[in-house]
């Protein structure tokens, strides 16, 4: 236009700018906010917030607040912040974010619903529930009521931490502004109780809901199962699993794995497996929870070959699989005295590009102890820095239990030295067969 004769105005050079912001070239943005500035266009609050907005959303958080002081460095009054507030609270700047709206109500700038409620969720998520609430009383005092998300934020919040008592008191208060309580805030009441090992008000609140008009969506319906799971009350779960397949909405992944620990944990693998294969029929795909639920629940109850079934099934799926599966199995075969084939699985982590973690090698100790064989757990114990995985308490103890259990005394207090001055601690394991050896011996095996 330039080469042309033609000058743009301002108008134009908005254009533009909005043009760069939105295909991600904020850097350009910025640098076309100074090209207006040479050319004598002093840059005004459509062009700033558009810049503004667009660095916030390529998280040039730093950038965007450089330009706001600018803005009101020239006198230009901001009307543009739910961008800012919003990138504050995803780097964790709640803080920060909070006297930014606090500045912006002191300036006499109106705020709106959506800035305020993504704060109140930031500081919520932080555990920061008292400055949530202030800044809820701060809302109603600019005229800004709260709406059903606002209040499902802090329902939510509050029965997180605990506090369900408070969060009905909110639910209350919401019901007397006329706001009524949707799904959302009955499953945070639900999930509430639920936390506290509640299930008899969990129940009701469940049912209230429904009485209510509130039909239950497959979140509730998963978090009363856990809940009732959790607390060993596998038939009032089943209960309602049934209660979905009738009248609810379809069982997710996550109602089947809940059920499916629950039904290992209890010793009921033939239900467990039944309900693994009404999954199937659904149509539900297993993901990898739902495998490593199922390898581990087979592991834990003996069923050794239908692990190593499974394991080999999900090798030929294509699921990229870490070091948890081969965890579990090593753990498994170690249990039943198949050490060959652990052995075995523990040589193809290196082939499969994995590394033992913590857990392996302290699976593969304790079971060399247990065979009697402490000086070849040692030398695995000794080899766990050259796959950068130091040893943590859990496996110091286990090492030293395993000296102990062999009669290895001075062995056994030589590393247990070790781990102290590593800042470790003996649990009351290693701890109570230390005592037992000072008690039954002569002398203190510490002198």
């Amino acid at each position: 236009m330039t080469e042309r004769g033609y000058q743009p105005n301002l108008i134009a050079y908005s254009i533009v700018l909005k043009g760069l912001c939105k295909t991600g070239n904020t850097d350009r943005a910025v640098r076309f906010l100074r090209l207006m500035e040479g050319r004598g266009y002093e840059p005004d609050i459509v062009a700033y917030s558009t810049v503004i907005d667009g660095l916030c959303k390529n998280c040039l958080l730093q950038e965007a607040l450089n330009l706001l002081s600018e803005m009101k460095g020239k006198g230009i009054r901001p009307n543009i912040i739910t961008c800012l507030i919003h990138g504050m609270c995803n780097s964790g700047q709640q803080e920060e974010a909070t006297r930014l709206l606090n500045e912006m109500v002191d300036n006499n700038i109106s705020l709106d619903i959506v800035t305020c409620t993504l704060l109140i969720d930031a500081l919520c998520k932080e555990g920061m529930i008292s400055k949530a609430v202030e800044t809820v009383d701060m809302m109603r005092k600019q005229g800004i009521e709260p709406n059903v998300v606002t209040y499902n934020t802090l329902v939510d919040a509050h029965c997180k931490e605990g506090m369900v008592s408070e969060a009905e008191d909110i639910v209350d208060a919401m019901i007397k502004r006329a706001i009524e309580p949707d799904v959302v805030t009955y499953s945070a009441l639900v999930n509430g109780h639920c936390l506290q090992n509640k299930m008899d008000k969990a129940r009701r609140v469940f049912n209230l809901m429904i009485e209510k008009g509130c039909a239950p969506d497959i979140v509730t319906y998963s978090t009363m199962i856990n809940g009732y799971c959790k607390g060993k009350r596998l038939d009032e779960a089943m209960e309602l699993f049934h209660e979905i397949s009738r009248n609810g909405p379809i069982p997710d992944t996550v109602t089947y794995n809940t059920l499916m620990q629950s039904m290992f944990q209890l010793g009921k693998v033939s239900t467990a497996c039944e309900l693994f294969r009404k999954m199937l029929a659904s149509g539900q795909v297993p993901d990898i929870v739902t495998c490593l639920i199922l390898l581990d629940g087979l592991c834990k109850t003996g069923h050794i070959e239908e692990a190593l079934k499974l394991f080999q099934a999900m090798q030929n799926s294509g699921l990229e699989l870490d070091i948890v599966p081969y965890t579990i199995l090593i753990d498994g075969f170690c249990k039943a005295w198949h050490i060959e084939v652990a052995k075995e699985l523990f040589h193809q982590l290196s082939n499969n590009g994995l590394k033992p973690n913590v857990v392996t090698y302290c699976v593969r100790i304790n079971r060399l102890c247990k065979e009697g064989l402490p000086d070849e757990a040692y030398r695995w114990f000794g080899s766990m820095g050259d796959n950068d995985c130091l040893p943590n308490s859990c496996c110091y103890n286990v090492m030293i239990r395993g000296f102990l259990r062999n009669s290895y005394t001075s062995k056994a207090t030589q590393l247990l030295m070790e781990m102290v001055g590593k800042g470790f601690s003996a649990d009351i394991i290693t701890a109570t067969l230390f005592m037992d050896l000072i008690i039954h011996s002569n002398k203190s095996i510490l002198l």
